[in-house]
């Protein structure tokens, strides 16, 4: 970070006073950032679709609008589970399945609209919470899903980033591919997604 933007955090958090949250020091920065201008992006287009238009076809083959919302929305709980576990049981094991089925998501999607909208932005709030919650130490921690596969938690931001950028175009709803971060358009989706292939 150059010194002009740690003198502008510096002054923002002299604005916003004791009790506001901020990442930690050693939080991985530029992904957080991919992550929350992918939020803001996807959001930006939920919002601009009506509920008729929560129906409509996607650009994934056999997949709607909701469907998608639902898969994003459940991505970032999913993973906001798994840093909550791991803040207080680093380095261990999760106690629960890492992944996120279809039919779960199937399901997810056929919540009445305006349930689906705050599906989406509740999970984001609580997954900002969580990430914004961790000590430094703590963004070097890690999980294993139950295949055995060790993930950090620094990693997340980056999963959470690809995948909403692509959702966002996805949703054949003005997104654009030119829109997408140079960072994110020559990268394959992690495997470590607890998403299923879309």
């Amino acid at each position: 970070m150059s010194p002009s933007q740690e003198e502008a955090r510096a002054a923002l958090r002299a604005r916003q006073g004791a009790g506001a949250r901020y990442d930690a020091g050693t939080a991985p920065a530029e992904e957080l950032d991919l992550a929350r201008r992918g939020t803001a992006y996807f959001a930006r287009i939920l919002t601009n679709l009506s509920d008729e238009g929560l129906l409509g076809a996607s650009s994934v083959q056999g997949k709607n609008r909701r469907w998608l919302v639902a898969a994003i929305s459940l991505q970032a709980r999913m993973l906001a589970q798994a840093i909550s576990f791991v803040r207080s049981n680093a380095c261990r094991p999760l106690p629960f399945d890492f992944s996120i089925g279809s039919s779960e998501i199937a399901f997810a999607a056929t919540l009445p609209s305006q349930a689906l909208r705050n599906l989406f932005a509740h999970s984001e709030v609580h997954l900002n919470v969580e990430w914004r919650d961790l000590s430094g130490e703590g963004w070097t921690n890690w999980f294993e899903d139950h295949r055995g596969r060790r993930l950090f938690v620094r990693e997340t931001p980056f999963i959470r980033a690809s995948r909403l950028w692509r959702c966002a175009v996805d949703l054949n709803a003005g997104g654009r591919q030119i829109d997408i971060p140079a960072q994110l358009k020559s990268v394959s989706l992690a495997v470590a997604d607890p998403l299923p292939p879309i």
